[in-house]
């Protein structure tokens, strides 16, 4: 028996029984921004069609950003979520934490938006601590404010009832994931959830099992991607990243993550298919690695 088989053996009574697995699974909104880019429109100018796409998809919950709570857009953006049952698990607000003025802007950002979708089940917000400009490196005295400002974050979200969830791109991982590591030893896990965005993880250099497994039991959302060779796919498939390891360790630790498809293309990735049907292919891939019950209501 391959390795791989081995690991789908290991997980049939997960799958046999996929309907009372605790993981839900989402879609990461960033892929419709890049959707407009290429249509050379701006995000209001296809409002109408993306929320409709993942649904059609079969994606029930959908993870949107700040950018589609801007004035402009947002009365839309929520008139179009009711008009197609979309539920938010969570939601994704970026922004600088390493300063206490930006930190302040940052966590009212994420107090008024998170408050705002827990109409539509929000039980989260994701933050992605801005790099400094050019990347460089924070101080430790900018790091210990930016611990400090999640922490803050994190209280002022739990008593709003929400979570907080701390995201990374590869400026967080570099000199031997520096800043993360900080986060992680100098945080308070009551009040500081982890989302580990595996193919990020991937690209700063690391396994990421391995990267998964530090983060231990305050794992509480993964974002999904396939890349070959440092280039991101088109769809969710199998590739330089196995996903089947990673099931299989989250359901051991018992762990209870959100699962979120994020799709990107960069320039150099082949695209062969409309994004509607790669953001089909991407949930099926997602439901049967992590073996997660189709909704009843998805499209097939």
């Amino acid at each position: 028996m391959t390795r791989r088989g081995a690991i789908l053996a290991s997980a049939a009574p997960f799958l046999a029984a996929g309907a009372n697995l605790p993981f839900e699974l989402s879609v990461e909104a960033y892929i419709f921004m890049q959707y407009a880019q290429s249509l050379k429109r701006q995000l209001s100018g296809v409002l109408d069609e993306v929320f409709p796409m993942a649904r059609a998809a079969g994606f029930r919950d959908i993870e949107l950003n700040q950018a589609f709570f801007v004035p402009a857009i947002k009365d839309r953006v929520l008139k179009l979520l009711h008009e197609q049952s979309l539920r938010m698990p969570s939601v994704y607000v970026g922004g600088p934490v390493h300063e206490k003025e930006g930190a302040d802007r940052t966590i009212a950002q994420a107090l008024e938006i998170g408050r705002l979708c827990q109409t539509f089940g929000c039980k989260a917000v994701v933050n992605n601590p801005d790099p400094k400009p050019k990347d460089e490196p924070k101080t430790d005295g900018e790091l210990a404010v930016e611990a400090a400002s999640l922490n803050r974050m994190g209280r002022a979200l739990s008593e709003a009832g929400l979570a907080l969830r701390i995201h990374h791109h590869t400026p967080q991982l570099e000199n031997n994931a520096r800043e993360w590591r900080f986060i992680l030893k100098n945080t308070d896990p009551e009040l500081v959830g982890i989302c580990v965005d595996a193919d990020w993880a991937y690209q700063g250099g690391f396994d990421p099992l391995a990267f998964l497994q530090d983060v231990g039991r305050r794992l509480q959302e993964i974002h999904v991607r396939s890349s070959k060779n440092k280039l991101w796919l088109e769809d969710l498939e199998d590739s330089d990243i196995d996903y089947y390891k990673i099931a299989a360790y989250v359901r051991q630790q018992h762990l209870h993550p959100l699962i979120v498809v994020e799709l990107a293309y960069r320039p150099a990735t082949p695209i062969t298919r409309p994004l509607a049907e790669d953001l089909r292919i991407s949930r099926l891939y997602a439901e049967r690695v992590f073996g997660i019950a189709p909704n009843a209501s998805s499209v097939h």
